[in-house]
């Protein structure tokens, strides 16, 4: 397999930018997703790796070689679809052998390799039906089978799942991820649903309007976000955000004044010299939370503040209460047996050392876990 990189590419469309100034590495041996909303940029990408996209500009390398400019056939890469594309009139055993037959590989290797693809994917038994007899799972297994018998130096994956169904997408989530470590592929794969990301990528790139926003392991991405879009974009539900300031306090540290009550919140010293440090005194900034994070609290104490229940949500291992703070909304995660009444007052505290402050200008992290 191989190392994949790409280099200051931009991919425009007329006058739309597509993919700007993106620099990435795929490591060899890594299964890398490409995340972010709809028309981020991502499939674009990966259609650049493949060759089915020339970039505008930059370049993309493959095991060390510049392929910028080669067709898709000259690359080496499998390209798996969202729709599966299978050959209706062919069986199971006929798609996948298909692209050796095309490079003229001896019959008794193509069966050998055919046979080899099929056992690992668990489809032997429907090697003799045609697709349209096959369910949504079995189609994505025979794409996927078809691609692996040609030992590609890289698969690119293209919302692989995407048009499963619930329980069909939970079980393909995890046979890729175990054929990526059975046969040891450099992978990408692109989709837009975070929980798919978060599960099965050694490392997530999120891009959002064509720009790379982040790259890391999934708990660092959930941990230390970059700024206000991979905050609200990574989690379920997303980050909550409450606007603020940092003010002197009584000692003369600096504490959090909350825009929509004027409460002001103590914060861990080693936030405090962060921000007396960068002279973010005055400035407007945004209080970070996850919702496990937030504790709900039925009296008033320090560091609280007064809320009111919004909505809630029974998830059924947890409930997610909506409570409203002034005009902002923050959501809480409880356990399945706390139950509040819609409109009913009650009291927030978060777990300060793991808030996140954000620039408010900017949308930058300016703390992170760890981080002083």
């Amino acid at each position: 397999m191989a190392e994949i990189v790409i280099q200051d590419l931009v991919k425009r469309f007329g006058d739309t930018v597509a993919v700007k100034d993106l620099n990435l590495t795929i490591r060899d041996k890594e299964f890398l997703v490409l995340l972010g909303p709809s028309g981020c940029g991502k499939t674009t990408t990966l259609r650049s790796i493949s060759g089915l996209e020339l970039p505008t500009s930059g370049k993309i390398l493959i095991d060390g070689e510049d392929v910028t400019d080669k067709r898709a056939s000259q690359r080496d890469i499998a390209f798996v679809f969202q729709l599966y594309a299978l050959y209706p009139h062919m069986t199971v055993y006929g798609n996948i052998a298909f692209p050796l037959r095309t490079q003229g590989v001896p019959r008794a290797r193509i069966r050998e390799e055919v046979m080899k693809a099929a056992e690992l994917l668990q489809i032997k038994h429907i090697l003799n039906r045609r697709p349209r007899a096959l369910a949504g799972g079995d189609q994505q297994r025979v794409a996927l089978g078809r691609a692996l018998v040609r030992r590609p130096k890289a698969f690119l994956l293209d919302e692989p799942i995407g048009t499963l169904d619930a329980v069909f997408r939970e079980e393909m989530r995890t046979e890729l991820k175990r054929l990526h470590v059975d046969i040891g592929a450099t992978t990408a794969y692109v989709t837009h649903d975070q929980m798919e990301a978060m599960s099965m990528g050694d490392r997530i790139a999120i891009m959002n309007v064509g720009v790379l926003q982040q790259v890391g392991e999934p708990h660092d991405v959930y941990a230390n976000p970059n700024n206000l879009f991979v905050a609200k974009f990574i989690g379920s539900p997303g980050m909550n955000f409450l606007d603020c300031t940092a003010v002197r306090d009584k000692d003369g540290g600096l504490a959090l004044k909350m825009k929509a009550d004027g409460t002001e919140l103590e914060v861990p010293k080693e936030v405090q010299q962060f921000l007396t440090a960068r002279d973010y005194s005055g400035k407007p900034l945004v209080l970070g939370v996850r919702p496990e994070d937030v504790v709900l609290s039925m009296s008033q104490k320090p560091n609280h503040l007064a809320v009111e229940v919004f909505a809630t949500e029974n998830m059924g291992s947890f409930n997610i209460v909506d409570v409203k703070f002034g005009e902002e909304m923050t959501r809480v995660r409880t356990l399945p047996s706390v139950r509040l009444e819609i409109g009913k007052r009650v009291f927030v505290s978060f777990d300060m050392e793991r808030i996140r402050i954000f620039d408010q200008a900017t949308e930058q992290a300016i703390t992170q876990r760890g981080q002083a």
